[in-house]
């Protein structure tokens, strides 16, 4: 059996503590179906910066292109912020995207029977939602050309250029149909035609890739504004949700709230050799060292990580059966805590989710 590479990149604050707690998860994931895990350990973010002088040492992306898939925790932390923007943590996650190519993220969002009473819907808009947001990560307006200040007409101006191809949005539709088909067969277009002449062309890729290779998948199309609404006012009606970088920045934020707490969300970055995941929540350094942190976000990271780099479903069932029975009998750390549950920390969060692990 060829060992599976797993590079291991705790970062900064909690997510030392929840990056270990996952690695233990995982542990006990190869006892049961034998997978083979090689963990390797790289530092990025503050904690690089202090030992290295750089937030992303040259043998953290060397180790991170070999691997198999990368498990990262978070970056940043106050006292980095007086640090130019080069050498600021967070230029290790940005990095990483761009060295290893990781064009697609995926922010899956789901309202567990368990945690409805967490989300700001009511219970009755609540109750099934189940959705996957796919966002193109290495291209639009975050990777087009720019001006940070011109003289126009005498008044200062500045301008960033949307730019797409269509091998880019062939790219990230084929990933979104075929996501589709492994969960409701229904894939919705997010983008601004009625506007956008970068849209236009992104609304007639998508249905062109859909009616030449995935004519049985669903497909409809709506408008960033009225998908942003319909988040807040029926979010089960989305399966799979495909758009450009900044809309799916945005909306993938805004879907993150539907759950009531991003300490149980996880992400993953995809990439042609290798992908990355990660909770999507911050390093919490005022929490940091405590051991309170909520593990439950990077250990779903791991289920993805095993279902999308390793294609493991089972063992990604296992761990996600494992979170949900152990939410369903009360456990929770004191971000998700509510009278009458049995409060832990992030240790004991860990330890009830390996016991339901089969």
């Amino acid at each position: 059996m060829m060992a599976k590479k797993i590079t291991v990149i705790p970062g900064d604050g909690i997510g030392q503590e929840i990056t270990e707690e996952t690695v233990r998860v995982l542990g006990k994931i190869d006892e049961i179906y034998k997978i083979g895990f090689q963990f390797e350990w790289k530092e990025a973010g503050g904690t690089a910066y202090d030992h290295t002088g750089s937030p992303l040492p040259e043998e953290t992306i060397e180790s991170c292109r070999k691997a198999d898939a990368v498990l990262f925790g978070a970056v940043g932390g106050d006292q980095w912020d007086h640090l130019t923007p080069d050498l600021r943590p967070e230029k290790a996650i940005l990095g990483l995207r761009k060295q290893l190519g990781l064009y697609v993220n995926l922010r899956p969002v789901r309202i567990s029977d368990s945690m409805i009473d967490y989300s700001p819907l009511k219970p009755e808009i609540a109750k099934g939602t189940d959705i996957m947001i796919v966002r193109e990560l290495v291209g639009g307006i975050y990777f087009g050309d720019r001006c940070e200040s011109e003289i126009h007409n005498g008044a200062e101006r500045a301008w960033d250029l949307e730019n797409y191809s269509v091998p880019e949005v062939e790219r990230i539709a084929r990933f979104a149909f075929e996501a589709a088909r492994k969960r409701k067969n229904h894939v919705t277009s997010v983008d601004k035609s009625n506007v956008l002449a970068t849209s236009r062309l992104w609304r007639r890729t998508v249905i062109r890739v859909h009616d030449e290779e995935y004519p049985d998948v669903k497909l409809d199309h709506m408008y960033v504004d009225n998908c942003a609404q319909q988040f807040a006012i029926h979010p089960p009606f989305f399966d799979v949700v495909v758009t450009g970088n900044m809309f799916g920045d945005i909306l993938s934020d805004e879907a993150a709230v539907l759950s009531g707490s991003v300490g149980m969300l996880p992400s993953a970055s995809i990439g042609q050799e290798t992908s990355l995941y990660e909770p999507i929540h911050g390093s919490a350094p005022d929490i940091a060292g405590k051991g309170i942190a909520n593990p439950i976000a990077a250990i779903l990271s791991a289920a993805m990580l095993l279902r999308y780099s390793l294609n493991e479903d089972k063992a990604a069932d296992a761990i996600e059966k494992a979170v949900s029975d152990t939410l369903d009998e009360g456990y929770r750390t004191g971000d998700i805590y509510k009278e009458g549950m049995k409060k832990v920390n992030g240790i004991e969060m860990t330890e009830a989710i390996l016991a339901h692990i089969k």
